[in-house]
């Protein structure tokens, strides 16, 4: 193993009807982070995640949010969302929903919080490398974005390879979300990864307790699957 690896909650698959001892037990279990979706039904077919349950999770721990707006044109809003967060919480945009990415994330990086770019599977590396100079943290959509449990498209490992090429000379963190298995954790955290968004595949829905799978995970040791 090169480095230790961060591991972020996707709450968009946690238990809504405990949501407050959900967050209370991934933060005693020694999650990293909390990964926020939020989607407006027009970037992507689909809503998930709220500003206000956004708002809830920033105020329930003090471990950092990673808020992923999957939603048309996030300038027009972002301010909602930078009040509600605090200093050193990641926000990241998709280039292909706003028409000046780059001004959207110097708004970010102003209030204080770590601007970042999620990249889908159809869209290549090269169309958002000058972006990469600017962002500190990139996320790798190895699904397509809108719904939980989605099929792994194979073809998003040759961008990954390109990515962590590029990441020490631009400077920028970059993780893995969607269909994060023991398979491809076990191949991509030792190319030097530097977090994971943990979803169904090995978080959430499991029998084994939080804490117990999350040591299991960061060990890359996947007996409580079996």
């Amino acid at each position: 193993m090169s480095k230790k690896f961060t591991l972020t909650a996707s709450m968009m698959c946690a238990d809504y009807g405990h949501l407050k001892r959900e967050v209370e037990s991934l933060e005693s279990a020694g999650i990293d982070s909390f990964h926020i979706d939020i989607m407006d039904g027009r970037y992507v077919n689909n809503f998930a995640m709220s500003l206000y349950d956004m708002a809830y999770i920033a105020k329930a721990t003090k471990k950092p949010l990673d808020v992923h707006l999957m939603i048309e044109h996030p300038r027009n809003n972002i301010e909602l969302f930078l009040d509600r967060l605090r200093p050193g919480d990641t926000v990241y945009i998709h280039p292909e929903a706003e028409y000046h990415p780059a001004i959207t994330m110097q708004k970010i990086t102003d209030a204080g919080m770590h601007p970042g770019i999620a990249i889908n599977p159809g869209t290549s590396v090269e169309t958002v490398k000058e972006m990469l100079r600017i962002a500190d943290h990139v996320l790798v959509m190895a699904v397509n974005p809108g719904n939980a449990s989605q099929v792994f498209l194979p073809y998003v490992e040759e961008k990954i390879d390109k990515l962590t090429k590029l990441r020490e000379k631009m400077g920028f963190q970059l993780f893995w979300d969607g269909a994060c298995n023991a398979e491809r954790m076990l191949k991509y955290a030792p190319k030097g990864i530097d977090g994971f968004v943990l979803g169904t595949n090995l978080l959430f829905g499991k029998k084994a307790p939080y804490k117990e799978i999350i040591e299991s995970v960061r060990k890359l040791d996947f007996a409580y699957l079996k």
